[in-house]
């Protein structure tokens, strides 16, 4: 008994928000939770191990990580500097847009929650420019906390009440991933600047968060309107041989001896692992898209009808899948690849080191200048935000052309602001 305090006395001093645990740990976790696929592999007949690209995407994030820790470097002001003294201003230019964009979705009565076919046919654009306004009041928020004299309890709460306020009104669009951001930047700006939250702590609340988020998808699929075409569910027409047939029946009768609802649970991670199997799968057999992926992150804001690069990576899983006689996605969906799915279909295991050293890199860029600053700065909203975002990638992928410009500002940003006589250090 001794020694399992003396553990969890140990773990509980681990800095979990530093940049060499917070994204691995998460990274992990997800792949290590989808092993537990209750016959969906069988199901969908994976053939591919993903473990060598997810083992080089974590060795090269380390020494991205490493490289620039030891040498302390921080990312350049370029001599922007004077730009610095504006940059809260222009976030709460960016809020007041996209509050305006939000009223306008909310009062044209397309929210995601009540329909799904709401949430898919939202005018991109109003969309796009809504986002902007749970950035901006995570931002403006988090900034505010962090620049408290003293933060109380009391204050930490109502602060908490205005960000659960703007949460609930992206609940209302159907969207999970800023609910995902906001609340992980807050707990992040909680444990360095309120109370520093311990490991165990953390572990039980990302279990409920994980589940909650979980049921809401699953909720959220339960109640889908099946007369529409776009939320049918029928599968492919292809011609199997007999023990094909047989084969997949059974799979499909194990799959069912779980409760959906149980299945739920860690439905989004196991999808994640199939999809990036079925990713690696189609390479062998098609060759990498070379860029396709990534130029149609920029391609979607172009005139006319383009296909978002989450629809290409469902037209890529599907020809595979369709060969098998079960749809990876539905035909109508869009397929979150992983960031490790995103990087592989273009470039293979060279792009996912490329793409992973350069995500260490940056994030030990910030984390550097956090560690210079204290963590009373913009710089540690900025290390927040930027961590969350990373990390929140591993499932998604990072393909919003809205995020990419987010991260980019936030970068920016914290390179331009100086830095001042530390308040605070870690």
């Amino acid at each position: 008994m001794n020694n399992l305090k003396e553990i969890l006395s140990k773990a509980n001093r681990i800095d979990m928000f530093s940049p060499y645990f917070f994204l691995p740990f998460i990274l992990i976790l997800y792949f290590f939770v989808s092993l537990f696929d209750f016959h969906r592999f069988e199901q969908f007949r994976i053939s591919e191990s993903i473990w060598p690209a997810v083992i080089l995407a974590l060795v090269c994030y380390y020494i991205g990580v490493y490289i620039i820790d030891k040498l302390k470097w921080i990312i350049p002001s370029f001599g922007l500097s004077f730009w610095g003294k504006y940059v809260v201003h222009f976030v709460v230019f960016l809020t007041l847009l996209g509050l305006a964009s939000f009223l306008m979705i909310l009062f044209s009565g397309g929210l995601g929650i009540s329909d799904e076919s709401n949430r898919r046919n939202l005018s991109p654009k109003l969309y796009f420019f809504s986002q902007l306004l749970w950035f901006g009041v995570l931002l403006l928020l988090s900034y505010k906390m962090i620049l408290e004299e003293k933060m109380t309890l009391k204050k930490a709460f109502v602060y908490g009440l205005i960000f659960a306020a703007v949460m609930f009104l992206f609940l209302l669009n159907g969207y999970r991933t800023p609910l995902i951001i906001m609340l992980f930047t807050g707990i992040i700006i909680f444990h360095y600047v309120v109370k520093r939250v311990k490991l165990t702590w953390f572990l039980s609340a990302l279990f409920i968060i994980a589940v909650a988020f979980s049921m809401f998808g699953f909720i959220r699929v339960l109640t889908e309107d099946l007369t529409i075409e776009s939320n049918s569910r029928e599968q492919p027409n292809v011609d199997l041989t007999i023990e094909e047939k047989a084969k997949l029946l059974t799979a499909e009768q194990k799959v069912n001896l779980t409760p959906k609802w149980i299945r739920a649970i860690n439905q989004e991670s196991v999808t994640g692992h199939i999809v990036l199997s079925t990713i690696i799968e189609y390479t062998k057999e098609e060759d990498y898209l070379k860029g396709e992926i990534h130029r149609g992150i920029f391609n979607t804001v172009l005139p006319g009808e383009q296909t978002s690069p989450r629809m290409r990576v469902t037209e890529v899983v599907n020809s595979i899948g369709a060969e098998k006689g079960k749809w990876i996605t539905r035909p109508t969906r869009t397929t979150t690849p992983t960031f490790i799915g995103q990087l592989f279909l273009d470039g293979g295991y060279l792009l996912v080191a490329i793409g992973f050293l350069l995500y260490g890199a940056l994030i030990s860029l910030i984390y550097n200048k956090v560690k210079r600053a204290g963590i009373r700065s913009f710089h540690a909203v900025a290390y927040a935000f930027v961590i969350t975002v990373f990390t929140v990638s591993m499932h998604t992928g990072f393909l919003d052309l809205i995020f990419i410009l987010m991260l980019g500002f936030v970068v920016i940003a914290s390179s331009i602001i100086k830095i001042d006589k530390p308040k605070l250090q870690y």
